[in-house]
């Protein structure tokens, strides 16, 4: 006959104090961080390529940090996020005037819009790949959908 080893009351309410955090699930995870010079992991005569960290975060919630462009309209639900600050509207611009490395944010409610000039921190769900807006017909390759923003 075996015979249970003596523990302590001490020990007995430790374990059952501890209990509660060996069942919890685990903690998640915060977002990836992506900047500006990660969008792209080549540009050739045949256009851009997105980098590896950009293609391993498609589908994940990520943080950027920029500026907010001008938009189209004051009760827009999206606006474009740009890495540097910009006074033009995009949609009123040239090809040639507007900056490749530019992500649209749909935002996942109305918030106000900041002055150009005020850097942002936004987080969303990162979708890339060229698709366009069905309401705007505003083409783009890089989006974060589900977006909320705020002044940093």
């Amino acid at each position: 006959m075996s015979t249970i080893p003596f523990t302590t009351r001490r020990q007995i309410l430790t374990l059952l104090g501890l209990s509660p955090l060996l069942l919890a699930p685990p903690a998640l995870a915060a977002p990836a961080t992506l900047g500006f010079p990660e969008l792209y992991g080549k540009i050739s005569v045949l256009g851009l390529e997105f980098s590896a960290k950009v293609r391993e975060l498609d589908g994940k919630d990520v943080v950027m940090s920029g500026f907010m462009a001008p938009p189209l309209k004051a009760e827009a639900t999206f606006f474009v996020l740009t890495e540097i600050p910009m006074s033009i509207c995009p949609f009123c611009s040239s090809d040639s005037d507007w900056p490749d490395n530019i992500v649209v944010i749909y935002l996942d409610e109305k918030q106000t819009f900041v002055q150009p000039g005020t850097r942002i921190e936004v987080s969303g769900r990162l979708e890339m790949g060229s698709w366009t807006d069905q309401e705007t017909g505003f083409l783009s390759r890089l989006r974060l959908r589900d977006a909320r923003y705020w002044v940093v």
